[in-house]
């Protein structure tokens, strides 16, 4: 490569147009979020969620204002489940640029009154998927030399606090199933990201604590933002982690 060419390289300008990207838990919260900022950026989002409806509600809105989007009902946690949308969105959009591994549940109990299959679902969704897809996904980007697997993890994966367990366990584990992915598949040219959410606006909090004080949240918009920063690096830059958080977070110093 000359230095005409490496100067090119370096003076392009990142773009996600017509980039394809999967964000799970795409139906409503950060998942929807995410979808309607990438798509902006003239992503395809092919939204995915374990709620068929809601999936297909955030794809509806995409194409309604004028951007290509598809959705997937999808249990991340099932590996055939998994495989078989990787396959309908190469079938259908001929790659996958990119997956947002969005998709996560809690369920806030004592340790002494979480039982095992409570602890099971948790896992399923917040750790066993990320992993799959990153696993399957990863197979496709290593054929085209380039991708990006962004993992949102949490707050929670770096403080704890009482009543969250499981909750806890997976997010840390996503972080470190990040970081390794990170170290393993940067040589295969596929970045792979954490973004750590602070407290937002959304389902998953205000549905559950109907007392939580908002002003302490932030908008899930905002974090979206951090992803399509994420994805907007360079092809010669990758950033491994970037932590997001409300101005009046709680539940970190």
């Amino acid at each position: 490569m000359t230095q005409t060419d490496l100067n090119s390289t370096h003076n392009t300008t990142p773009t996600l147009r017509d980039q394809v990207i999967i964000v799970t838990g795409a139906g409503r919260g950060l998942g929807a979020a995410i979808s309607r900022v990438l798509s902006a950026e003239g992503a395809t989002v092919v939204a995915t969620d374990h709620d068929a409806g809601t999936a297909d509600r955030t794809a509806a809105e995409l194409i309604a204002e004028g951007s290509q989007s598809h959705a997937i009902a999808l249990d991340v946690g099932d590996e055939a489940a998994v495989r078989s949308a990787l396959d309908e969105v190469v079938d259908r959009f001929g790659r996958v640029d990119a997956v947002i591994n969005n998709a996560a549940i809690d369920i806030t109990l004592p340790i002494d009154e979480l039982n095992v299959e409570d602890w099971d679902r948790v896992v399923r969704t917040n750790l066993r998927g990320p992993f799959l897809l990153a696993k399957h996904a990863s197979v496709l980007m290593r054929k085209r030399a380039s991708g990006a697997i962004v993992n949102i993890a949490s707050t929670a994966s770096r403080r704890a606090w009482p009543n969250a367990s499981v909750y806890h366990a997976t997010k840390w584990g996503l972080l470190g199933l990040s970081h390794a992915l990170h170290a393993e598949l940067r040589p295969h040219g596929i970045k792979v990201s954490a973004v750590i959410a602070g407290g937002m606006r959304t389902p998953f909090l205000l549905d559950r604590f109907p007392d939580i004080d908002v002003n302490n949240l932030q908008d899930p918009a905002n974090v979206a933002a951090a992803v399509r920063f994420v994805l907007l690096q360079p092809p010669e830059t990758v950033i491994p982690e970037v932590m997001v958080l409300p101005m009046r977070e709680t539940s970190w110093p």
